[in-house]
């Protein structure tokens, strides 16, 4: 009996070997689309802000202004537009043609000899993460250039208390190297269940499906010989996603390749899994992709703390985040990328992972015998 099973199991993963073989399309989704979707969100998606337009108003110039000015010049976050009037930078930043404005009045030099010297600055605040970078910017250049001319001077440091801010764990804050790890989870999320979702229709489209049915093959037996040639495809397109994030983007990786490896194969169950389970309902591919990318890639890619936080989310959202796998796989990459094996992240979210890789192909094997019986 058990020899018989393993004799057909051994055919049946013959057969998908030698299919995957003759067609490409499988190799292109677990290799191609990994690599060609990191590139464009990688290169494309920043949290960064660089070149920025910002007006410039300066009442009266001098050179104490255009010393201070200079220094949104030779920054590399800023592309100052100079303007006569509050009133022209006004409108330039309502037309969106200037994301913030930085005004020095007529007083400015007076009131920096006198020891305080305010600056107006106005932002555009649409995108309240732009708004709170551009900000930050700001800040930085106004400490700079305060700290360096006190220097210049021979005086102390005008300023009554010394910040020294220290980062953890992104200390270049390089929005890349919190983005690419995300993108990793999100986009293995859209391989894997295409992998097994698309791959299962197409048996349907042409017929082969219904030939196995008739023969001794079992449904276990059949759903096992489409999840082992496709996990190692889908490993193989995680391990190129990874090389490319150290290699290409220059992210760091923190952590142990044996446990990135043990979370990633957790991981690529659940998502092969979730294609199982949507195979076992649609019968085409165009179907099978539509609903991947629906129940899929859209929930991993919204609700899974890559680009918003969760706990910045109303109640009623949070809670369905909870049974998007992507979520668990983000954290934890982005901490085995970031800050390396910290355990009370990893274990949790590894555990999540298990049930819900079990959860997916259960319920796959469960429909799946009601619909091949």
């Amino acid at each position: 009996m058990i020899a018989g099973s393993i004799g057909r199991l051994r055919g049946m993963l013959r057969k998908e070997f030698l299919q995957i073989g003759r067609d490409p399309s499988s190799i292109a989704i677990a290799f191609l689309l990994p690599a060609v979707l990191l590139l464009i969100f990688g290169y494309g998606v920043s949290l960064d802000a660089r070149n920025v337009p910002l007006a410039l108003v300066v009442e009266a110039p001098d050179a104490n202004t255009q010393a201070f000015t200079a220094q949104f010049e030779h920054s590399r976050f800023f592309r100052p537009r100079y303007f006569q009037s509050i009133q022209q930078a006004d409108r330039a930043m309502i037309a969106r043609q200037v994301e913030g404005i930085v005004w020095l009045r007529a007083d400015f030099s007076r009131q920096l000899q006198a020891g305080a010297a305010p600056i107006g600055v106005i932002l555009n605040g649409v995108d309240a993460n732009d708004a709170r970078i551009i900000t930050g910017y700001v800040q930085q250049i106004w400490a700079n250039w305060i700290a360096a001319r006190a220097r210049a001077a021979g005086s102390p440091n005008p300023t009554p208390v010394s910040v020294e801010p220290r980062i953890w764990f992104n200390p270049a804050v390089r929005s890349r190297d919190y983005l690419v790890p995300g993108l990793i989870a999100i986009i293995m999320t859209l391989t894997g269940s295409l992998l097994t979702a698309m791959v299962i229709a197409r048996e349907w489209e042409r017929g082969t499906m219904e030939a196995l049915m008739v023969t001794r093959v079992s449904i276990v037996e059949i759903l096992i010989a489409k999840l082992i040639p496709y996990f190692i495809l889908g490993m193989g397109g995680m391990a190129g996603s990874v090389a490319m994030a150290v290699w290409l983007f220059g992210v760091p990786l923190h952590g142990s390749i044996a446990v990135l490896a043990a979370a990633s194969a957790l991981f690529m169950l659940a998502a092969l899994g979730t294609g199982l389970l949507i195979s076992s309902f649609a019968r085409n591919q165009f179907v099978a992709g539509q609903v991947a990318i629906i129940t899929a890639f859209l929930p991993a890619f919204i609700l899974s703390g890559f680009l918003f936080d969760i706990g910045s989310m109303p109640v009623a959202v949070q809670v369905p985040t909870h049974v998007i796998a992507a979520r668990y796989f983000v954290a934890i990459l982005q901490t085995l990328f970031l800050a390396g094996d910290v355990w009370t992240v990893i274990l949790p979210n590894m555990a999540a992972l298990a049930a819900m890789a079990v959860f997916f192909l259960g319920a796959a094997r469960s429909i799946a015998r009601k619909r091949l019986d």
